[in-house]
């Protein structure tokens, strides 16, 4: 979803989060030849392999969940249409936001959801990209809210991933839906909470950066799907 305000960088569950940011977050720029591409057009040259628009799933009523963490360190693994994407989760430095996504991953609850917002700053270069959202529109999440301030001094730069929400909601609040930072720095307050860094899959990441998208709502003109998230645990598969 495009939020006309900054905050609308990314959306967390049931209270109806949008997007990434308060008044922080740049206005969406739209790009010189998006408004004319066709979908089959949209993922030219990105390396992206054209699939289906998934269904949206249904309201999500979910209670918070009460994993406890453990082992040596968690790999989210994400597969899309563009390439797989690893993210290594901060979970000594935000347990409670990573133990909320494992446990999400575990349920599959991401499998068939998109990237439903590819951003960029007001100088059309690259900003973020947003995806976890059930409903596909941005205005979807879990039914439950997590909130867990982030580090003082994290820095949301190329392959930082954090947690969406909207400008109302307390620092740290998250829910489903989660960014990953493609430009060198996104210049964001320290408002979103940490969820991990990206350390494999930097190409792929791209890809969906390129993908052409509405200028107006910042959706891609072309699905881009998260087929599926495995978490390891240590050496474990979950």
């Amino acid at each position: 979803m495009r939020p006309t305000t900054v905050a609308t960088l990314v959306s967390v569950g049931a209270l109806g989060l949008a997007a990434c940011g308060g008044e922080e977050e740049p206005g969406a720029a739209a790009r010189t030849n998006t408004q004319a591409a066709a979908p089959s057009q949209a993922m030219n040259g990105t390396g992206c392999r054209p699939v289906q628009t998934p269904a949206p799933k249904a309201v999500q009523e979910l209670e918070a969940p009460s994993l406890a963490l453990g082992g040596d360190g968690y790999i989210a693994v994400m597969e899309t249409n563009c390439g797989t994407i690893e993210i290594e989760l901060a979970a000594e430095e935000a347990p409670e936001t990573v133990a909320s996504f494992v446990s999400l991953a575990r349920m599959d609850f991401f499998d068939d959801l998109t990237f439903h917002r590819i951003a960029q700053d007001p100088s059309g270069g690259d900003f973020v990209i947003q995806g976890g959202d059930p409903d596909g529109t941005g205005q979807g999440g879990p039914g439950y809210s997590v909130v867990e301030p982030p580090p003082e001094d994290v820095a949301y730069d190329r392959g930082t991933v954090a947690m969406a929400k909207t400008e109302i909601e307390d620092p740290g609040t998250s829910g489903s839906q989660f960014f990953i930072v493609t430009a060198d720095s996104a210049q964001l307050p320290p408002d979103y909470a940490l969820l991990g860094q990206v350390i494999s899959g930097g190409d792929a990441v791209g890809a969906i950066a390129d993908v052409d998208t509405d200028p107006t709502t910042e959706m891609p003109l072309a699905p881009v799907v998260i087929q599926e998230i495995t978490i390891t645990e240590g050496d474990r598969d979950r």
